[in-house]
Order: structure tokens, then sequence, then C-alpha cells
């Protein structure tokens, strides 16, 4: 007798997609496109961990966040800057960072048919509720073995902001100079005045952003 085909299950008899869940890559992303609802959801070791709404406590410095990237690349066309976009990493790791800058071409991440991205971006981006947040934790680990090679984490309680580089496979502070202002190390002129930005004094924070001797229109 004929051995029948493997068919996969109803949708309706799918379990739905939980916080906590333990799932493999290709499952996780078939239920959570199940569930529309769900504005957030990551896989780290093989953990979902998801959200279904979006607190003003996060939403505020979310979006200043964004602002303060998507300003530094106007300035860089061969940039792009994005947020909560699915990042599939080496391994089984789905995350979704709040934002993000990659090199369009030649870098450690591809677009993949327009649906997520493959591959560390160059750099990442989180607003954490506190320093006890995993994306402190599970999630810095996350990114530091898939080889994000700059991380920042935004922790909105402690009003304060801390910015890893990667160095021979460790994530290391990037320490704010004499002014108060970090700078990248893969992305030149990135810099970011902390007190301004934790102050909501936007012009400071662009200002060291764009100081008169950077070279515009690259």
């Amino acid at each position: 007798m004929a051995q029948l085909a493997y068919r996969p299950k109803p949708l309706a008899e799918v379990p739905p997609l939980q916080a906590g869940d333990r799932l493999t890559r290709e499952e996780f992303e078939r239920r959570w496109d199940m569930h529309p609802e769900i504005k957030k959801a990551e896989l780290i070791d093989g953990l979902v961990f998801t959200e279904v709404t979006v607190s003003p406590r996060h939403g505020e410095p979310h979006s200043t966040l964004n602002w303060w990237l998507v300003s530094y690349r106007t300035m860089h066309r061969d940039l792009v800057a994005m947020d909560n976009t699915t990042v599939r990493m080496p391994g089984e790791d789905d995350l979704q960072p709040d934002v993000l800058l990659r090199r369009r071409e030649g870098g450690t991440s591809i677009l993949v048919e327009n649906e997520a991205i493959e591959g560390p971006p160059e750099f990442a981006g989180e607003v954490a509720a506190s320093s006890v947040a995993y994306d402190m934790h599970l999630k810095k680990e996350a990114y530091r073995r898939g080889g994000v090679q700059e991380y920042l984490v935004w922790q909105v309680y402690e009003q304060r902001i801390d910015w890893w580089s990667l160095e021979d496979g460790e994530y290391l502070p990037i320490e704010p100079d004499a002014a108060g202002i970090i700078e990248s190390k893969v992305f030149p002129g990135l810099r970011l005045n902390v007190a301004a930005l934790l102050a909501g004094d936007l012009p400071k924070v662009l200002a060291a952003l764009t100081p008169h001797n950077e070279t515009q229109g690259q």
C-alpha cells in the first residue's frame, strides 16, 4: 500500500503563538503569520517572546531613537535605517530590533524577498523598561553570538543608555567623550549626546549628530 504524503495540520488545528513556547524558526514564523494582532514576536534560543500592545512609555523613546537614526541615514545614502523589522540571525534566532542600521550593499546582512533581513545588521537598538529586561540579557547575548557589531539599549526607568561594540567576540562598552557624546566605531559620525537625548533636547541631539565639519551627502 502506498504511503500517504505528509500533510500539515489545518490552521484551525495549529496552537496559537504564545510567550514561553519553545519552537523551531519555521514553526515560529508559521504561527506568527496567523496572529496579526501581535505587534512584536521574537524567537531567542528557541523561546518565544511576544507583545500584543506597546505602551507610550516605550513608544516615545522608540520614536526618538528612530528619528536619530533616520537623521543620520539621510546623510549616508549607502545605509538603510529600519524599525521593527524581522531579522533572521545565524542559527535559529528571529529578532525584531526596535531600530537597526545596515549597509544597503556589501554589509553583513541582506534583504530576503522583501520579507525579512537575513544575517546581522551592523547596528541594533532597543528600548527596554529597565536593566532587568530581556533586552539586556538574553537578547543582548543573541545579538552578540549573531555578530551584530554594535548594540544600544535605552533603559527607560533608569534613564540610562548603554552602547556596546563587538570586540573579539565580546561586547565592550563604548565610553562617552568629555562632552558626554558617544560615537559609533562602525559608522563614522553616528554620534549620540546621551544627556540631551534623555532630556528630550532634540536640537542638541541633532547638533552632535551633524557637526559643522561633517561631510554631507555621502
